[in-house]
């Protein structure tokens, strides 16, 4: 059964979708071209020409589209024409190396990494993408600071990521690259000596996307999001659109409850500013129910997809302590915190070594002291917002809107030392 599963995550599967795809919205149409490309093949050596390796899973067949023709308009809504296709535009010449061949996964990774890009192109920038979810995203002042720092954001679960870079690769970033294992590693282009580093790694799929040079321009883009349910019908959708741009488009927290006035004491500093809007921006790519919080510009702990609020604020806290604890052990030890509990456990290290590191991740709440906490909707009640008061968050950034508004900013206003917090006036829901 083993050997069965093995050889299906390396069968590169044969699908049977048409060549092209046009839809139709009235008397528009929409025409789409199935990417394939001409590579060697795994067993023989010898060109091939294949669309994806798979779907989500071995024995998906699956098919990459890109827009090729149409100009669709929908009210006053113009969606984004053909001609500007990213992921689903890459050729063999920019398949730098394939690795094994990519599947749905690892192209879609890639693209959530680029949804999130698009609006942080103004400094050096990393996203690492695990299952469609961002798992560290940060600013460097270079781009090996970027990467460095967005690796151990979450070290663990980086292994087998999607990174995309939004400078050229450099030689130091591509050592730095080559110690994680990842999946894919996509950037705008790769400076000399970086993909011969890169390649070292044979599964590894580095892919040029140029247009990353431009990724601004589709910040204020719209395309069109389908939905398919399981009856084989579909939902469309317009994708949404990020209203915040700067710390203007912010509007400091308040509310009116039964005739009195409630609103943030303390308003932003400057760097809590930035980390709003780099916080705000991440979250554009994190599945809902979510929470992320944020520390100069890097992500401390992202929790995704939960149903309630207040449980995916306490997630994001305890994946913030372990990810600290991590960090500490890795860089002292060469080794993970799970790995060292293990040789703990066996006798071959001192439990000293862990209990220092819990010591020191509780002192510095898991790195949540002074950090921004960014959830995609309001508050229903203040317990959520309670949960990053009490680690020692000092900024908070969401929706707004809720009946018990002003509860959340009682609760920021009570917090000693006091928290700050501004609305967007808009969800980030993504499902």
């Amino acid at each position: 059964m083993g050997e069965d599963l093995k050889k299906m995550y390396r069968t590169v599967m044969d699908d049977h979708f048409p060549a092209e795809i046009k839809v139709s919205f009235g008397d528009q149409v929409l025409v789409y071209r199935k990417r394939v490309w001409k590579l060697p093949d795994e067993k023989c050596g010898k060109l091939i020409e294949k669309g994806l390796r798979y779907g989500e899973n071995p024995g998906q067949e699956a098919a990459l589209y890109e827009l090729v023709n149409g100009n669709l308009i929908l009210g006053q809504c113009r969606f984004i024409e053909p001609g500007k296709g990213l992921v689903s535009a890459i050729t063999e010449e920019n398949m730098i190396q394939e690795g094994k061949h990519p599947g749905k996964i690892n192209l879609t990774d890639v693209d959530n990494s680029l949804n999130i890009m698009k609006y942080l192109m103004e400094k050096p920038l990393a996203v690492i993408v695990k299952h469609n979810n961002p798992c560290g995203v940060a600013y460097g002042e270079n781009l090996a600071e970027a990467f460095g720092k967005a690796n151990m954001a979450d070290r663990i679960a980086a292994f087998g990521g999607a990174v995309s870079l939004n400078r050229p690769v450099d030689l130091t970033t591509a050592e730095m690259i080559a110690q994680n294992y990842l999946e894919v590693v996509a950037a705008p282009d790769f400076e000399e000596g970086a993909v011969s580093v890169l390649a070292k790694r044979a599964n590894l799929r580095i892919i040029r996307i140029k247009e990353i040079d431009q990724l601004s321009s589709y910040a204020g883009e719209r395309f069109l999001d389908f939905k398919s349910l399981m009856d084989g019908g579909l939902i469309v959708q317009q994708s949404p659109f990020n209203r915040i741009k700067s710390a203007k488009d912010f509007s400091l927290a308040a509310t009116e409850h039964k005739g009195k006035t409630y609103i943030i004491e303390r308003k932003p500093t400057e760097a809590e500013f930035s980390d709003m809007l780099f916080g705000w921006h991440v979250e554009q790519g994190v599945s809902s129910n979510s929470v992320i919080y944020v520390k100069d510009e890097v992500t401390v702990g992202i929790g995704t997809g939960e149903q309630d609020r207040v449980g995916v604020a306490e997630i994001a806290a305890y994946k913030a302590y372990t990810k600290h604890a991590d960090r500490l052990c890795f860089k002292r030890y060469g080794v993970s915190y799970k790995e060292m509990e293990l040789k703990v456990k066996n006798g071959l290290k001192e439990k000293l070594i862990l209990e220092e590191i819990n010591d020191e991740t509780e002192k510095a709440n898991g790195g949540l002291i002074n950090a921004t906490m960014v959830s995609d909707a309001f508050f229903p009640f203040r317990d959520g917002v309670d949960v990053g008061i009490k680690e020692g968050i000092r900024a908070v950034v969401q929706p707004g809107g809720s009946m018990r508004d002003f509860e959340v900013i009682q609760a920021c206003n009570e917090a000693d030392p006091q928290v700050t917090m501004v609305f967007t006036g808009q969800r980030a829901f993504k499902h």
